[in-house]
């Protein structure tokens, strides 16, 4: 199962380590990424296997979005097909 981890807020040193870290203790491989810093905006983008996750993917979507609190930047998880369901043209 894939899901889309987003991570947006003020750009500061190792958000990308910090989010990483938390998918690798939880055995949540990243299997494509995109970021960037737009005007001091941290933008990233996650395309994520959670088939072999030692979590369900609400507690992972709950843990990361407390992180994300925790670090000042907005963190969200959304399974592939809802993702690509809402940005379908």
């Amino acid at each position: 199962m894939n899901a889309i981890v987003t991570v947006v807020g003020n750009d500061k040193v190792g958000i990308i380590a910090k989010v990483s870290a938390f998918l690798a203790e939880r055995n949540i491989n990243i299997e494509d990424i995109s970021q960037t810093v737009l005007s001091g905006n941290f933008v990233m983008m996650m395309m994520v296997d959670l088939s072999h996750s030692l979590k369900p993917l609400e507690t992972v979507k709950n843990e990361l979005s407390a992180m994300g609190e925790s670090m000042n930047v907005s963190i969200s998880v959304m399974h592939e097909r809802v993702f690509s369901a809402m940005h379908r043209i």
